[in-house]
């Protein structure tokens, strides 16, 4: 899976700390959670605990986005065949599907064919009816390839307005607030535009917690933020977004826009929700390849978020501990996290959070000297504007001579260089699927 695994590998810590990662990935892929979760046994579609009888509609639809969105798709013929009737999905990672069209989109940034492909969906969801079962592919990276701009406002605003938020430091719950009061989609919109049909939806999680509504902005749930909670945001965090969004915000706040879907709105009365993977998918598929391997284990958590190099000091603490208390667990040990940190960017530099994570480790390791392994990853192959998914770090990464540079990288957000001259850097391509970050840290035996 990792390019250049040899070389990276170059130790059996590092060699365990890639298999963990490469099993947990591949848990969490859609081919392998839809085989386990969706069957087909007669007429009766069974999603998980839940049962429908087809019988009951006249067509079966799949509607998708998100960067898992296609392979959900596929694996959704597989399962049901014919019996799907057609169908759109928007992602990143096109499948080869004979029923659903695939169409390509960009990500983080909406772009217009964003737009054309939402619109596409929308239009779609509007001609279901009372006799349609709509099963909704929400999966992470929904939230921008779902892009349909709220009346008064253009693409563009919604491009200004993504990257803004992306670069201010808010969480991912706070993002989504706005982009859903700014969208026709998000925040239960889809559900609104698919009724009176049955939406069944199928959600691959990308965000800590699994919060139906935030997972791809939550498009066939009720929304429990409001037009106050997103105008909260743009006061926190003071973001450059576009007097047009904010004029909306202010506009819903006083009342004047229609508020999202709530929990008492009838049009989510007739969607299920169904989540096929998270973040924890992969984490103890990782931790199950560790103690095979003979490491004892731990799963630190599965909702680390913050900054990424605080949580990578962090993380090289626990290290230290393990090393000179067998606290949390004595060494050999695989410790597990997984979660979505975020960087706060001041700098002009190439990186990602993953990249920040594993430097901010890796000086911690130089400092103490300490004999362990830190591996993070995004789970859908890019950590950033970048090539790289994430790094492999020890402690010889960083040497004593270049620990200010290091600190230099971190301070400028631009980190990718630094770690790709170390041979750090680790790169999948997409994976296919997004269930967040994943982290392993091991620690040998003393």
């Amino acid at each position: 899976m990792f390019d250049d695994r040899e070389r990276r590998a170059k130790t059996d810590a590092h060699d365990v700390a890639l298999a963990c990662l490469e099993v947990g990935i591949r848990a969490a892929h859609p081919r392998q959670v839809v085989a386990d979760a969706v069957s087909l046994e007669g007429g009766t579609l069974h999603v998980e605990e839940a049962t429908y009888d087809l019988a009951d509609y006249d067509r079966v639809v799949v509607l998708g986005g998100g960067k898992a969105a296609g392979g959900v798709a596929a694996a959704l013929e597989d399962a049901l065949g014919d019996r799907i009737d057609d169908g759109v999905v928007v992602t990143t990672d096109g499948a080869e599907t004979d029923r659903v069209t695939v169409l390509d989109g960009d990500h983080p940034t909406p772009s217009e064919r964003n737009v054309d492909g939402t619109r596409r969906v929308l239009e779609r969801a509007a001609a279901a009816d009372g006799d349609a079962l709509v099963l909704a592919v929400v999966t992470g990276g929904a939230s921008a390839l779902w892009c349909a701009p709220a009346e008064g406002l253009s693409l563009s605003d919604l491009q200004a307005t993504t990257d803004a938020l992306l670069e201010s430091g808010a969480s991912i719950h706070e993002v989504n607030a706005v982009r859903k009061h700014c969208s026709a989609i998000k925040g239960g919109r889809l559900a609104s535009e698919a009724a009176p049909a049955a939406v069944a939806t199928l959600a691959i999680s990308d965000v800590v917690g699994d919060d139906p509504s935030v997972i791809g902005s939550g498009p066939t749930v009720a929304d429990p933020s409001t037009f106050d909670d997103a105008l909260a945001v743009l006061e926190q965090y003071d973001p450059s977004v576009p007097d047009a969004v904010r004029e909306r915000l202010e506009r819903g706040a006083a009342g004047e826009r229609e508020e999202t879907p709530t929990d008492d709105d009838p049009v989510v009365d007739r969607v299920d929700w169904h989540l096929l993977a998270s973040g924890r998918t992969a984490i103890d598929a990782a931790r199950e390849v560790a103690a095979e391997r003979g490491y004892r284990t731990a799963v630190l958590s599965s909702r680390v978020r913050g900054e990424a190099s605080e949580a990578g000091r962090f993380h090289a603490a626990i290290a230290d501990e393990i090393a000179a208390t067998g606290e949390p667990i004595d060494s050999p040990a695989v410790v597990c996290s997984g979660g979505e940190t975020t960087v706060t960017v001041r700098g002009d530099g190439t990186g990602g959070p993953n990249q920040e994570f594993a430097l901010a480790a890796a000086l911690e390791f130089a400092d103490a000297e300490t004999d362990a392994v830190c591996a993070s990853v995004d789970t859908d192959g890019i950590d950033g504007p970048t090539d790289a998914c994430g790094a492999i770090v020890d402690g010889e990464t960083i040497t004593s001579d270049g620990e200010d540079a290091a600190r230099r990288a971190l301070a400028e957000n631009d980190v990718y260089g630094l770690l790709e001259d170390r041979e750090a850097v680790l790169e999948t391509g997409y994976t296919g699927t997004n269930v967040n970050d994943l982290r392993v840290l091991v620690v040998e035996s003393y």
